[in-house]
């Protein structure tokens, strides 16, 4: 039986504890300031990515992982004949799936498989930890990533954002909504269907009334959900606002796991502070 190995792209946010547990292998994705390029998760934080960009007013761009660093993680596993499994951020929203796809090709990596999450965040967590727990019951690979894919749909990633500022200074909404968004104090419910982010709710308040309100919209669907795991996942929130949230899941007394997670920069550097999402599968 070959070995299955899990790779994955930074924008996963599992952090380091489920990362080493599982023996995920991790490819960064880039954050660039000016002229100079930092590697997501290692390299800066998103305090520091939060920081420049106020003082300059734009958002940081963000960047794929270069040909060369994904030809030399590939390679050592195309050595060992290691069957090998990646996970990317949604191919809407990122060029990392093709990029590996196209490394593998010029290695003659035949075993090197390419599962496009079609999410971004713990949405593509969820279906790593769910394929690393087959691969450590025997299951081939080749199984495992029939079996992700046809259950990929099945995630719910979605979040609350606390200010427009961060997307409008990335392009992704216009100055005018940003203002009119911030002078009602309106809070975007943003969910990731199909590999693409869209709105579907607004709420409007503060930021800890507004996840009070996300969650308990959330209640009908996490008492229905997978219940093995589900992720909170957030940019830098207040911890007793991370709190309420995990007492409000605990209370469901559904979820054998509940996982809180910090999202890294890649993801911040588009949201801004103060975000943070319930992930999950559902059943």
């Amino acid at each position: 039986m070959r070995n299955v190995k899990i790779l994955a792209d930074s924008t996963c946010d599992l952090g380091e504890e489920l990362i080493k547990k599982y023996n995920i292998s991790i490819i960064p994705l880039y954050i660039q300031l000016d002229d100079v390029y930092y590697k997501d998760q290692l390299e800066i934080t998103p305090a520091e990515l939060f920081e420049w960009s106020d003082k300059n007013g734009r958002t940081p761009k963000t960047a794929a992982p270069g040909m060369e660093v994904v030809q030399e993680e590939l390679a050592k596993y195309n050595k060992e004949e290691t069957d090998l499994i990646f996970f990317g951020i949604s191919e809407d929203m990122s060029a990392t799936c093709n990029i590996v796809r196209l490394v593998a090709s010029d290695l003659g990596y035949d075993n090197c498989y390419v599962i496009d999450s079609m999410s971004l965040s713990s949405g593509i967590g969820l279906q790593i930890l769910r394929a690393a727990e087959l691969a450590a019951s025997g299951m081939e690979a080749k199984e495992i990533v029939a079996q992700i894919e046809s259950q990929r749909s099945k995630v719910r990633a979605s979040f609350v954002i606390d200010t427009l500022t961060y997307l409008h200074r990335g392009g992704r909404c216009s100055a005018m909504t940003a203002v009119v968004a911030g002078a009602l104090k309106l809070k975007p419910r943003i969910s990731v269907i199909n590999g693409k982010m869209d709105v579907t709710k607004k709420y409007r308040g503060n930021i800890a009334a507004t996840i009070r309100k996300y969650v308990a919209d959330l209640e009908p669907d996490l008492k229905a959900a997978d219940g093995k795991r589900v992720f909170i996942t957030h940019s830098g929130c207040d911890p007793e606002i991370v709190e309420t949230v995990r007492q409000f899941l605990q209370g469901l007394n559904h979820f054998e796991e509940i996982h809180e997670t910090r999202a890294g920069s890649v993801i911040s550097s588009h949201c801004g502070p103060n975000t943070l999402g319930v992930l999950f599968y559902e059943a």
